[in-house]
């Protein structure tokens, strides 16, 4: 089975070698591309090719990588594509990624195509958690990320919800704190927010700043065994070489920086570290295959070349690019500035004609309001005439009674006078009349009197007229018995009377006498 699998690929190697073309895809941290390449292509061949494509002119930070078995190699410049060992598969595929790291971004990367391209796998590696970041960077990292795909804040596109779909944060801080996707994006938005006014490549600078002072950043790591066999880790950056324990890739126990560094050599699995200082011990480690101590050698070799290269005078090429560079974010400015003023003056106009609008729908709806107002007012004015008419003969009907009313009044004054008056002669007339009754009181008191006096006068008439009576019938009794001898006949006239007739003339002038007084009384 193996025999005719090696036979296969024998066979395939063959038949590239005699065919013309072969077929690549490239795979870069933003896309893929394929195409077909050349038989005799070397790997700087292909390189440049991908460079120019890419419009990459700083190309000393990056490579093509591809795996093999259990590790990866880097495709070597000088020799041709076909004859290291890259995947035998059609189409072949390399990635292309940046090799070695700057020390200071900002300062050392020029063309913007060269930050995005460290942008992205820098990111990459912080979410796959190559690079350890602790979660107050993470969120700012994300709020840079954010920014450099979406632009400048605006909250009435970025509404909540529109980082779901979105990988922002290492999977250990996110388990890290009891917090839901809601309230990761509320942090990371709020964060976001606050970049506003700035580009999507100062995003992406400002990011590459932040990530470059985390320790893990830019650094390789290979497992290797001392002397006594201890297994440790090798770190290879950008400053130099450093041996970290298995279990912490963050504090290295000692390093090597380039400076200090006098050779560096690998005889089959064993690799060499030779310091400057004749008293300082040369270190010595064992790595697992030799194929690990040919990228460990060339990682350091790039790496001490872009070392010493950053501390000479920049070549020609690149001052001409850092000029380019210049003259071309000073143009990216003055047009950033422009379309700047551009979108201020299209936001105010916008915010007139928003105002011109929101002021139209206002006058709109007061002139609704106006002609609603002016049909209520006409109805309230029909209201009002009939209640005016109402009202005028409600106010002839009021004036009528009033008129009435005043009539009564002054009939009612009339009779009250007329009371007065009548009062006033009635309370006379009472005057009188009281005066009369004490008159009359006294008078009948007088009277009373006068009555009682004359009863007592009856009663000494009546005496008198007891005693007269008496002394008559005396009288006449005598006179009768002094002459019984004599005749009535030979009497006088004037003298002949009976006892009946004196007595009769007698109650007759008395009595009439006093039945007058008692009548007038």
């Amino acid at each position: 089975m193996a025999s005719s699998l090696a036979a296969k690929m024998g066979f395939n190697s063959l038949l590239r070698k005699q065919a013309k073309n072969f077929n690549v895809r490239i795979c870069t941290m933003e896309s893929d591309m394929e195409f077909s390449c050349e038989v005799k292509w070397k790997g700087k061949d292909l390189f440049y090719f991908v460079c120019r494509t890419l419009g990459l002119r700083e190309t000393w930070f990056f490579g093509l990588r591809y795996d093999i078995k259990d590790t990866v190699a880097w495709l070597k410049m000088e020799k041709r594509v076909l004859d290291q060992e890259v995947p035998k598969e059609e189409p072949i595929t390399l990635h292309f990624l940046a090799k070695f790291y700057p020390e200071n971004a900002e300062e050392e990367l020029v063309q913007d195509i060269t930050q995005h391209l460290f942008f992205l796998q820098v990111k990459k590696n912080i979410l796959e958690e190559e690079i350890h970041c602790p979660p107050e960077a993470s969120v700012l990292l994300a709020s840079y990320a954010v920014h450099a795909k979406y632009g400048e804040y605006d909250p009435n596109v970025h509404k909540p919800g529109f980082l779901a779909e979105e990988e922002l944060l290492p999977k250990r801080v996110i388990h890290l704190y009891q917090m839901t996707a809601e309230m990761w994006e509320e942090r990371i938005t709020a964060c976001y927010a606050e970049h506003r006014g700035r580009t999507r490549e100062y995003a992406e600078v400002e990011y590459l700043k932040i990530a470059q002072d985390l320790d893990m950043y830019g650094v390789n790591y290979f497992l290797i065994r001392n002397k006594k066999g201890t297994d440790l880790l090798l770190g290879v950056d950008a400053l130099g070489l450093h041996i970290y324990e298995p279990d912490n890739r963050l504090t290295p126990k000692c390093s090597f920086p380039w400076n200090e560094i006098r050779n560096i050599s690998y005889s089959d699995k064993e690799f060499t570290i030779r310091p400057l200082g004749k008293k300082t011990n040369v270190f010595k480690f064992n790595s697992s295959r030799l194929r690990v101590n040919k990228l460990i050698l060339q990682l350091c070799i790039g790496n001490h070349d872009l070392f010493i290269r950053r501390r000479r005078v920049d070549s020609l090429e690149v001052q001409q690019m850092k000029s380019q560079a210049r003259e071309e974010r000073a143009r990216k400015q003055v047009e950033r500035q422009r379309l700047q003023r551009e979108k201020q003056l299209r936001e105010e106009a916008e915010r007139a004609r928003d105002e011109l609008k929101r002021r139209l729908i206002q006058l709109q709806d007061e002139a609704h309001m106006a002609n609603d107002a002016l049909l209520r007012s006409e109805q309230t004015a029909d209201l009002l005439a009939e209640k005016a008419q109402i009202a005028e003969e409600e106010a002839k009907l009021l004036a009528q009674k009033a008129a009435e009313a005043e009539t009564e009044m002054q009939r009612i004054k009339v009779t009250a006078i007329r009371g007065q008056e009548e009062r006033r002669l009635m309370e006379q007339k009472m005057l009188e009349a009281e005066m009369l009754a004490l008159k009359m009181a006294d008078e009948s008191e007088r009277r009373a009197r006068e009555a009682e006096q004359l009863r007592q006068d009856l009663q000494e008439a009546k005496e008198s007229e007891r005693r007269a009576k008496h002394k008559l019938l005396e009288i006449t009794s005598r006179a009768v018995y002094a002459s019984p001898g004599l005749p009535s006949d030979s009497m006088p006239p004037d003298l002949s009377f009976s006892r009946e007739n004196l007595s009769f003339d007698f109650k007759d002038t008395d009595m009439k006498r006093l039945s007058m007084e008692i009548e007038k009384e």
